[in-house]
Formats: C-alpha cells, sequence, structure tokens
C-alpha cells in the first residue's frame, strides 16, 4: 500500500521526513561521502553504494519500520573496536615513519644550523659544508633511529588519538560531544602526544648526538651504547620535558585543524584552493616561512594523507 494512501499521524511523519530531507539534503550526501566524519559515527568500510533521498515511494510509516525484515547494514570494522584502534596505529607508523625519514637530511642540517650557527650560516650553506666535509651519504646520517622513534611516536600518536577521543566522548552525552568535539580533540591530542614523546625521546637523542657530533658514532648500533656507557640510560630522556612543551601545543593545533578542516571538506563540495586563500588571505598563507615550517608543513600534509589514506582503504 502508497504511503500516500495513510492518514493522520503517518502522512503527517511523511511530510515532516520530506521536509528535513530537502534542508538537510547537501549535508546528507556530504556525511554519506565521508567514512569519518563525526566524533562518534562508525566508519562505512565495505559500500559503496548511495544512500537512497527520502521520497514518499521508500518512507516507512512508523509502526512498520521496527517490522522491516532488511537486514541492518554491516561493516567490516567497528569504530572503537580493538581493530579499529590498531589500524589507525598502523596508519600513524606510516605517515610518521615514513615521512621523517624522507627529511633526514633537512633535519641533520637544521640540528646543525641550531648547534653551530657560527660553521652553519643558512641552510644551502649547511648542505655544502656537510657534502664537502663528509660526502653525500653524511646527508643520511641519523636516518635509523629517525625511522624507528617516529614510527613509535606515529603508532601512539594516532592510535592512542582514536582511543582518547572515543573515551573522551563518551564521558558527555552525544550533543555535548558534538558541540564541544574541538576541545574533545585538543583533549585527545594532548593526552596522546605525553605517551607518543615517550616512545620517541631515546631514538630522538640518539639522532641528535649522531647528527650534531661528529666522530661520536655513524649509526645507532654505536651511539645507543656508547651513550648508556658513558652516561648512562637517563641520557635518553634529558630531553624529555621539552619535548613535551614542543610537541604537545603544536599537536593539540595539528590534530583540531585536521578535524575542522576535514570537516569542511567533506560538507562543501566547492572547496578549492581559491576559496581556502580568499578566507585566509595571502598573508595568512605565506606567514611564518622558515627551514622548520617547510619541513613540518611538508611532513604534516604527507602524514596526514597517508593516515587518512590508510584509514580509508584498509578497514
Amino acid at each position: 500500500m502508497a504511503v500516500t494512501a495513510h492518514c493522520g499521524a503517518d502522512c503527517r511523519i511523511v511530510d515532516f521526513y520530506l521536509r528535513q530531507d530537502k534542508m538537510f539534503a547537501s549535508l546528507l550526501e556530504a556525511a554519506r561521502k565521508s567514512p569519518f566524519h563525526g566524533p562518534l559515527t562508525p566508519a562505512l568500510c565495505d559500500t559503496n553504494e548511495p544512500a537512497p533521498a527520502l521520497t514518499e515511494s521508500n518512507v516507512q510509516p512508523l509502526q512498520t519500520i521496527a517490522a522491516s525484515s532488511e537486514p541492518e547494514q554491516t561493516y567490516s570494522c567497528e569504530f572503537g573496536s580493538a581493530k579499529y584502534f590498531a589500524l589507525c596505529g598502523v596508519g600513524g607508523l606510516l605517515s610518521c615513519g615514513l615521512t621523517h625519514t624522507a627529511v633526514v637530511p633537512l633535519d641533520l642540517v637544521k640540528c646543525r644550523l641550531q648547534v653551530d650557527p657560527e660553521k652553519y650560516k643558512n641552510v644551502m650553506n649547511g648542505f655544502r659544508l656537510s657534502v664537502r666535509e663528509e660526502g653525500v651519504r653524511s646527508l643520511a646520517k641519523g636516518w635509523t633511529p629517525t625511522l624507528i622513534g617516529y614510527s613509535l611516536q606515529g603508532l601512539f600518536k594516532f592510535g592512542l588519538y582514536e582511543v582518547f577521543k572515543v573515551g573522551y566522548s563518551d564521558m558527555l552525552d552525544a550533543e555535548t560531544a558534538y558541540v564541544y568535539r574541538t576541545f574533545v580533540y585538543l583533549a585527545a591530542s594532548a593526552s596522546a602526544e605525553v605517551f607518543a614523546d615517550i616512545a620517541l625521546s631515546p631514538f630522538e637523542a640518539v639522532k641528535v648526538r649522531i647528527q650534531t657530533m661528529p666522530g661520536f658514532a655513524n649509526t645507532m648500533r654505536e651511539a645507543w651504547p656508547k651513550m648508556v656507557q658513558n652516561e648512562g640510560y637517563g641520557t635518553f630522556y634529558k630531553g624529555l620535558v621539552p619535548l613535551w612543551g614542543r610537541q604537545i601545543p603544536y599537536t593539540m593545533i595539528k590534530f583540531a585543524c585536521f578535524e575542522r578542516t576535514l570537516e569542511m571538506f567533506y560538507k562543501d563540495k566547492s572547496a578549492t584552493v581559491g576559496s581556502i586563500v580568499s578566507k585566509l588571505g595571502w598573508a595568512g598563507v605565506w606567514k611564518g616561512l622558515g627551514t622548520r615550517i617547510v619541513m613540518i608543513g611538508t611532513l604534516t600534509a604527507l602524514q596526514w594523507f597517508i593516515f587518512d589514506g590508510v584509514k580509508v582503504c584498509i578497514m
């Protein structure tokens, strides 16, 4: 029997849903295409079929919905499950480990500029001196502790971020969690970074020692036992507090901005480079150029590309 044949409450329900369908059509379409459009929403991993629009021919009366025999939507990875968190951790491991290793030469020169500014005047001068004194291969110094350390950092940073995000959201009711989701992102990312830096700190200490102390060691296998023998295991965590001071605020802004930017892209089909520039202005786009910003900008873009790609593709 067609929906239009019903009267009274059923017809009013159909009319209500049709009006809501027109009002929220664009938002529903964006939400349908986004596998991760909210802090409490599961990923639609296995289906590529478009969601049907609400029409008079497919809206059921309220009393018949519960009795419907159609099977419920199933997911290959349940949001908030152990598998979901594990895969997010894998995405973070790949995104941080690979990207930081890719920019080791730039990181080496940056560290040398900071340690010995009298010798290394600028970036280009730093590259020339490093190659002249130690050869081209020297630009790869520290790649092993970088790969291991930042892979572990990414595993904890991205994996625990999802754990804390779900955990903090569950402490609130659904409406509060959504309205104040930016604060959830900030708290979750700060909490995750604490553990991520604990995992990173020993390898960061080894990397810096290799890159900034010529003659001390050329590999992690040489540097690690020397540092333990000369200074004890505590030397690996001497820089932990400054690392927290640098990384926690950066990670909070990074994650919160990513989440809100992702929402904007999924909701606004017309988002382009031009529209972003018009919102930020040219001064905002180019503000703060420098060696550190170039490196971090490259890393961050690649990390989010890899991490979000992993979440969409392998789950």
